[in-house]
């Protein structure tokens, strides 16, 4: 047993040679979108009556015409094979949190001869085997069928591999009798439900009816690191994160790394994903390093919701894949190495009406009728439902990362900043008279030009924080479809904005404005125990959140529970969002996967320890021993209490692992918590091993390896 294997990736990872930079050449953006079956090509390959109908339907929400399917389904077939696809396939989200695809090709044989054939019907549904995929119970091995449905309001694209190409048509799927089996079907319905309550707030002050456009900007957190340690380390390959790891002496708290100089192998993956990106027309804007060692962060510019969830599947999809080929691995795991940072997706929301982004404060907050009613229709919708957001972002990735000092914690709450703050609490007392402004800054520098100061500082402890024309909701975790979150807080905030309007609906034109701010008063003041604008992860805020009656549900299993209170299954129903199977079968889901997570994770402890560990130890064990014995023998005093310090440490060591070893074991029969709690104490033991056994015997690639080495 020694670490041959760990040299070897060492050494095959300096071997590499940076490439030489390319010599200048024009920037050319023809290949953007150029595999999207995008607008321009709708008008190019469909006939202009079908285009009108298909792009109403996708612009302004009109009723799919199932006439114009076999056209689109021509027109799609023509230009996917001009570029190459052979195969298409129905492309959805089940309730596993990844995607899904099942590839047919466009052969078909009439009279002997091969053609290339894609009816209507093959564009509009699918039926793959719904009892194959996690269902919570709505459907029984027996109960197979399941239907996949044409979201025309996603487009096409075109998904290229090493030898062909394949369409994906992105999908909705349900269950025989009609229940939602993924996340794309809740999110369009919370959507709609979204989409209605603002236009009729806006009817109430008295705006022409449009487009409600909800638009999603979410950052891709991830770390990279090589192939050659990652397949060395079974924990990695199997679960995503590192059951073991001693932190080495240097890691992110130097503070070194967040916006550093990115390594020349790390900017060619940038740029080679980002490349992959913008062919499919998804509009990758940010690249940098985060906090943590060997993270890194990608953000795209702000897309309408249902796309932006779409596309930020296939973010991480094209993460992965160009990091194979470059001879690393991408972990989107949320906590993959403890003792650094975590990942997280940072869920950048925004709501507008027409050309007018309500979230939008303008330079004086407190003029903005509008911006105040749906900035605290929010502060009641997270107040009132922060139970709901919380179960959303929940997982066994995220319990490690949420409140762990690097991630909002578990207590939801809001940061709108001291403008904001100021003005609302003048509301609340009446009416608002005044704010601060946010004003300039000078650096004190004369070659440099002063800076606006923004209205809103930013507060990275908070979940969800105002960040000047959007909510920033930081607790997703890096693995996590966007579809969840954001179907819960669009129907929370539909809710909030109808109980405004229902309001609002009563008063007579003239006591309009004096009813509005009466309201608004007395919605603050029943809510305003959510705002705040502190240190998040103080233990004095947890102290004052339980004061303020806020849950605080720290773990998936505390979190999960409120998935079947009466009254929030009572809300998702009234906005046809979810149903009450829906949502009891994705507690099931949720809480399955939980466990199966958990008990995996436990397993491959128990084999690491068990298979690599305790064997080195006991190998090094026995070969100091036979040092001290033979030194004894020969009558040699000098070395001896070296000698038996080292035996005594690493054979209570030894001890201590059979021990921790065992009782995981046993621990694996039971609960999670009994797992959770075994692991942590054997983790415990098998770093403190890692410090003792040389590195010439150590099995496992190490953090500095890992970390720094790439």
């Amino acid at each position: 047993m020694n670490n041959l294997n760990r040299i070897h990736a060492v050494n095959t990872v300096a071997a590499l040679h940076a490439p030489v930079p390319e010599p200048a050449v024009p920037v050319d953006m023809s290949s953007y979108g150029e595999d999207v079956f995008s607008a321009d090509v709708m008008r190019e390959y469909l006939p202009k009556a079908t285009a009108e109908k298909l792009l109403a339907t996708i612009n302004n929400g009109a009723p799919l015409d199932p006439a114009i399917a076999a056209d689109v389904a021509h027109a799609m077939k023509h230009w996917a094979l001009e570029r190459g696809a052979t195969h298409f396939t129905h492309w959805f989200l089940p309730l596993t949190g990844t995607t899904a695809e099942k590839h047919d090709s466009f052969l078909e044989i009439r009279n002997g001869k091969p053609i290339m054939a894609f009816s209507g019907k093959n564009l509009i549904i699918s039926e793959p085997d719904a009892s194959s995929f996690p269902s919570g119970g709505l459907r029984s091995t027996f109960e197979a069928r399941g239907y996949t449905a044409w979201d025309p309001t996603s487009p096409a694209f075109i998904k290229r591999h090493g030898n062909g190409a394949t369409l994906c048509i992105p999908t909705a799927f349900c269950s025989y009798t009609g229940e939602a089996l993924d996340k794309k079907t809740p999110l369009l319905r919370s959507m709609q439900a979204l989409s209605a309550s603002v236009k009729r707030l806006m009817k109430c002050f008295g705006k022409e009816e449009a487009n409600v456009k909800i638009t999603l900007g979410p950052e891709q957190e991830y770390f990279l690191i090589d192939k050659n340690f990652y397949y060395q380390r079974p924990d990695l390959v199997q679960t995503g994160r590192t059951v073991f790891g001693a932190p080495p002496p240097k890691h992110q708290q130097l503070e070194d790394h967040y916006f550093g100089s990115i390594k020349m192998r790390i900017l060619n993956f940038m740029t080679e994903v980002e490349q992959e990106l913008w062919k499919l027309g998804i509009p990758a804007k940010t690249r940098h390093n985060e906090v943590a060692p060997a993270q890194f962060e990608l953000a795209p510019m702000f897309e309408e919701l249902n796309l932006a969830c779409d596309h930020n599947m296939l973010v991480m999809e094209i993460l992965r894949e160009v990091a194979d080929r470059n001879g690393l691995v991408c972990l989107l795991h949320e906590k993959p190495f403890a003792g650094v940072n975590g990942s997280g997706k940072h869920n950048n929301w925004s709501l507008a009406y027409g050309s007018q982004n309500l979230l939008d404060p303008g330079t004086d907050p407190h003029q903005n009728a509008i911006f105040l009613t749906v900035l605290t229709a929010i502060i009641e919708a997270i107040d009132l439902h922060s139970d709901m957001l919380r179960a959303s972002v929940t997982g066994a990735g995220n319990d490690h990362r949420l409140g762990a000092n690097e991630a909002p914690p578990a207590i939801i709450s809001m940061y709108l900043g001291d403008q904001l703050a100021d003005v609302i609490e003048q509301l609340e007392k009446g009416a608002a008279t005044s704010c601060r402004q946010a004003g300039t800054m000078k650096i004190g520098v004369d070659t440099l030009p002063p800076l606006p100061r923004d209205a809103t500082d930013r507060n990275r402890t908070s979940p969800f924080a105002f960040t000047g024309n959007k909510f920033e909701f930081r607790a997703p975790g890096s693995s996590q479809s966007c579809s969840g979150p954001n179907t819960v807080l669009n129907t929370i905030v539909a809710e909030s904005i109808d109980r405004i309007s229902d309001e609002l609906e009563k008063l007579p034109k003239e006591e309009f404005n004096t009813g509005l701010q009466h309201l608004l008063s007395r919605i603050i003041s029943a809510h305003k125990r959510i705002i705040f604008n502190g240190n998040g992860y103080t233990d004095e805020w947890k102290a004052e959140a339980a004061r303020r009656g806020l849950p605080n549900a720290a773990t998936t299993m505390d979190a999960l529970r409120c998935l079947t209170k009466e009254e929030n299954i009572a809300m998702f129903e009234k906005y046809r969002v979810y149903n009450r199977r829906e949502l009891e079968s994705r507690y099931e889901v949720f809480l399955e996967d939980y466990h199966r997570k958990i008990r995996i994770e436990g397993e491959i402890a128990l084999e690491i320890a068990g298979s690599m560990v305790q064997p080195a130890v006991a190998k090094e064990f026995g070969m100091i021993a036979k040092a001290l014995a033979d030194a004894k023998a020969a009558g040699i005093a000098s070395g001896l209490a070296g000698l038996e310090k080292c035996a005594g440490e690493l054979g209570s060591g030894l001890d201590e692992l059979s021990v921790k070893c065992e009782a995981l074991r046993t621990a694996l029969g039971g609960c999670h918590e009994e797992i959770i709690a075994a692991m942590n104490d054997l983790r415990l033991t098998v770093d403190k091993l890692e410090r003792l056994v040389p590195d010439a015997n150590w099995p496992l690639p190490k953090y500095r390896e890992m970390l720094f080495i790439y």
